[in-house]
């Protein structure tokens, strides 16, 4: 929901200007392009898409991280530091990020409902279909740099702070 609410905002849509506009506005949505829509509005639009999304974000990004750690420990002969961990953690998510660029451009206009002429959109497959006939296939990588920045940043952080942790309550773990 958040996620939602945040696009609405950034888009400067009639009815965006505040948070709370914003809410009354989403919650307001009731035309069933989103789960429970009748209950939650358009809260929940692009639930969905957001879990096809993270499953394939997931299943690039951990086997590469164990992955990259694995060699690195095996180039230097005992096993990656949190530092080399985190190095790694921000290596793979970053590539998992670039692989799943055109999911979340999809994602990001299923939240926010409909296209740039007020049409709402009917699905995932209608979005991609809109963009690639309207716009071109290079917008499916719309933001691309930043969202990998982000996310390698992220996940140098996360799995950094995760291996630190490891080690804490592991102590025989790094040796």
């Amino acid at each position: 929901p958040t996620e939602v609410l945040k696009s609405n905002m950034q888009t400067n849509a009639a009815g965006t200007s505040t948070l709370a506009s914003t809410f009354q506005l989403v919650l307001s949505e009731k035309d069933g392009r989103a789960f429970a829509s009748n209950i939650f509005g358009g809260l929940y639009r692009g639930y969905g898409i957001t879990l096809m999304r993270e499953v394939p974000f997931a299943f690039i990004q951990f086997p590469l991280y164990e992955r990259f750690k694995v060699e690195w420990g095996k180039y230097q002969g005992h096993e990656t530091s949190p530092f080399q961990a985190a190095a790694c953690g921000s290596f793979s998510g970053g590539i998992a990020a670039g692989f799943t660029t055109p999911l979340d451009v999809v994602k990001t206009r299923l939240m926010l409902g409909s296209d740039k002429s007020g049409v709402p959109y009917q699905g995932a497959g209608d979005v991609i279909k809109k963009v690639i006939s309207e716009e071109g296939s290079a917008v499916l990588l719309s933001g691309i740099q930043p969202r990998v920045m982000w996310i390698s940043i992220g996940g140098f952080v996360f799995f950094g702070a995760y291996e630190t942790f490891r080690l804490f309550l592991m102590p025989s773990s790094l040796q």
